[in-house]
């Protein structure tokens, strides 16, 4: 034993070398995208089609190849969790058809509530929106709430 215990230490360096070596995705990678012949590439979309004015702190919607990733979308007015769900998910669903997805190609979904008390209400809206065989989903409370006073905030991500 004291000598497999031996040879794992002298052999670990190397194997921990190799083992930190990152994966990183460029944004032009070699591999063809969806057997198109293309290379995918990074796209920043905008709602609307305008980038704005000055350098935003994210992306709204960003595709890369046929993978669709829409950014925290929430609802910024008054109104209780069943209109802000309503009011987001018409939301990601326009952003997902801008790019041609739609909410049937949604793989994961992440739903960020203002308080656990807004779940079943938020459920009531979100059920039935994404077909017959909805992605994953996580549902979180955000400790400190949501920015801009919305009771929730989803993103996901889909295939075109």
């Amino acid at each position: 034993m004291s000598s497999n215990r031996r040879d794992f230490i002298r052999k670990a360096p190397a194997v921990a070398a190799v083992a930190a070596v990152p994966v990183v995705a460029s944004a032009e990678p070699a591999a063809a995208d969806s057997g198109r012949g293309r290379r995918p590439r990074k796209e920043v979309h905008y709602p609307g089609g305008e980038q704005p004015p000055k350098n935003p702190l994210f992306s709204p919607i960003v595709t890369y190849g046929d993978m669709v990733y829409i950014s925290g979308i929430g609802a910024h007015f008054e109104g209780d969790i069943r209109a802000h769900t309503d009011h987001v998910l018409k939301e990601v669903k326009r952003y997902l058809e801008s790019v041609g997805s739609s909410m049937e190609k949604v793989l994961k979904v992440n739903v960020y509530l203002n308080s656990l008390d807004d779940y079943d209400g938020m459920n009531e809206v979100f059920r039935g929106r994404w077909g017959r065989a909805p992605g994953v989903r996580t549902t979180i409370a955000a400790a400190g709430g949501i920015p801009g006073d919305s009771l929730v905030e989803i993103d996901c991500i889909a295939v075109r």
